[in-house]
């Protein structure tokens, strides 16, 4: 990551877990500065405010609260998300609303308050969209939906904001995280589930992070090799 004093500021969605925790881990341990904003409270001593991203308001409010607090962003990774499946017809409408909210709208509200000053810095934006948002499936309407955008959202935005601000798309299948812990039974991973490792897929994000000005990693895919939810 280039070098600024104390070490780049990142900011980081979900990233009190999950591969959000993973993020962080990963900034702290490059030399960067993490900052959170999250509705859980992340690793002692990582600054972070509480937002529900479902808000895009507050999602705006919050990061550029922290923004003035680290003195301008570096990095900015997306990675909080959410998820519950089931059929159209089965899943309550605020529920099938909030998940669109939080993994769609919720990250285009950070990127939006954030970009003033990742201009300023020739920073670098990371989304990180799913599998799941380029390989549709049954019983996940709102999630293919909302990562199908992040996916559209990404690649626009790359566009608009070429030679300005990097802009990575991530891409990742199935992590062992809690992602899975409070879905129904028929919904979680089973007990020979091929999961990657949220270290893996940190470490790929660190790398893009990690591009000159004039260089840019576009979009990747990280997936366990033996997956079966890509291609």
């Amino acid at each position: 990551m280039t070098a600024v004093v104390d070490g780049p500021a990142v900011l980081v969605t979900g990233g009190a877990s999950g591969l959000g925790a993973a993020v962080v881990e990963a900034v702290t341990k490059a030399g960067g500065r993490p900052y959170v904003i999250d509705r859980q409270q992340p690793a002692e001593g990582v600054p972070w405010l509480e937002c529900d991203l479902a808000d895009g308001r507050a999602a705006e409010d919050a990061t550029r609260r922290l923004g003035v607090q680290a003195g301008g962003w570096f990095g900015v990774v997306t990675a909080a998300g959410m998820d519950v499946p089931g059929k159209l017809s089965d899943v309550a409408p605020d529920v099938w609303e909030r998940v669109v909210a939080v993994d769609l709208l919720g990250t285009a509200a950070v990127i939006r308050a954030a970009l003033p000053s990742l201009k300023e810095n020739h920073g670098t934006v990371v989304t990180i969209a799913s599998t799941l948002g380029v390989k549709a499936v049954s019983d996940a309407t709102a999630y293919c939906a909302a990562k199908f955008g992040v996916v559209g959202f990404t690649r626009a935005l790359a566009a608009e904001l070429a030679g300005e601000v990097g802009v990575t798309l991530v891409i990742p299948g199935g992590m062992r995280t809690r992602f899975f812990d409070e879905r129904d039974a028929q919904y979680k991973p089973g007990a020979d589930a091929v999961l990657n490792d949220p270290a893996n897929v940190a470490a790929a994000i660190m790398f893009a992070l990690s591009q000159p000005p004039g260089s840019a990693v576009r979009e990747m895919v990280l997936c366990a090799e033996q997956e079966t939810s890509y291609p």
